[in-house]
């Protein structure tokens, strides 16, 4: 896939509108976003992605647009993943609900710079270097196997880009508004608003680590990678709002991620073999069988998530009911 220079700066001009037109939006009027309006901004967004996949399709073809379809939806699905991080950042530094849309607004526009800079040295790894499949294939091998096995631990919003801005700045006590600079009594601080935002961009960017080399399983070509990217993360912020506190109903996510990211790392390897002309011809992984196997991962794991949501609850509920006879009597 040949993606010319105007096309590259067509559609990185065309992000950065939609991010304008949504930063003016925040700024004319701080609000609570309500799950109405995100899911609005969220079918917005996922429409936006299909128009762009379809794009795609027009233009380069019928692999291109998987490829990025796949992409998106892995991208997507593991980018949730990074929604209770973003619970915990938000709650420990008591971001005003007035001001949380701003604030993953700018930190994600953040992760995606960030995440260009990954991509744009993945893709130079990949070009030049076969063998780079294998460090990817094996990466993602390891962390769905840590992810299976790993224990619930709390989240730590202080990571070391917080830590490093506290060092070198004075911090306000409060909020001043949604400003990240104040001057007070002739000198400068930084508000929690400006360390709130880096430790939201700091912490997706930890999260790219694996999202990045799975995104390079589906698909070599990195404008595809970039785009998949920015629209994940785009639609990423309203889908916030949208689950809210839900997401800790899908209990079983870090299980299904954990089975794609491991797909994905086979094929990754498979594809290593075949280019060194080591594994045979029927071994083949295609973007039909990687989409419809996310796809069908993905479906099963919300559904069993969701029954086992409400099994919990109903048994929670029948226990209360006990507890209230027994004492009641």
């Amino acid at each position: 896939m040949d993606v010319p220079v105007w096309v590259w700066l067509a559609t990185i001009g065309g992000l950065i509108v939609l991010f304008a037109v949504d930063f003016f939006i925040v700024d004319h009027n701080p609000h609570k976003v309500t799950a109405r309006e995100a899911t609005r901004w969220v079918l917005f967004y996922v429409g936006c992605a299909i128009l762009f996949g379809l794009g795609v399709l027009y233009f380069s073809g019928s692999d291109p647009a998987i490829e990025f379809f796949t992409g998106y939806i892995t991208e997507y699905s593991l980018s949730v993943d990074n929604l209770f991080i973003f619970m915990v950042i938000m709650t420990s530094f008591a971001v005003p609900s007035i001001h949380q849309h701003r604030v993953l607004l700018i930190g994600i526009i953040i992760a995606l710079v960030l995440r260009g800079l990954f991509i744009a040295v993945g893709a130079q790894l990949i070009n030049n270097f076969v063998w780079v499949f294998f460090v990817f294939g094996a990466f993602l091998i390891w962390t769905a196997v840590g992810m299976v096995r790993k224990k619930d631990e709390d989240a730590n919003p202080e990571n070391f880009a917080v830590r490093f801005v506290r060092k070198l700045f004075p911090v306000t006590e409060d909020f001043h508004g949604h400003h990240s600079f104040v001057r007070m009594r002739g000198k400068r601080y930084i508000t929690p608003m400006f360390v709130v935002i880096i430790a939201i961009g700091s912490a997706d960017v930890l999260f790219a680590v694996d999202s990045i080399p799975a995104i390079f399983g589906i698909t070599q070509e990195a404008y595809l990678v970039f785009a998949a990217n920015a629209f994940a993360l785009m639609g990423l912020r309203q889908l916030y709002f949208l689950l809210g506190r839900l997401v800790d109903r899908l209990v079983y996510l870090s299980y299904g991620l954990a089975v794609i990211l491991g797909f994905i790392g086979l094929k990754l390897v498979v594809h290593a073999l075949h280019e060194y002309h080591a594994a045979p011809g029927w071994l083949d992984i295609n973007n039909w069988v990687s989409l419809g196997v996310i796809v069908g991962v993905l479906g099963v794991t919300t559904v069993l998530s969701l029954r086992k949501s409400r099994a919990d609850e109903a048994a929670a509920e029948r226990d209360g009911s006990e507890d209230d006879q027994v004492s009641s009597t």
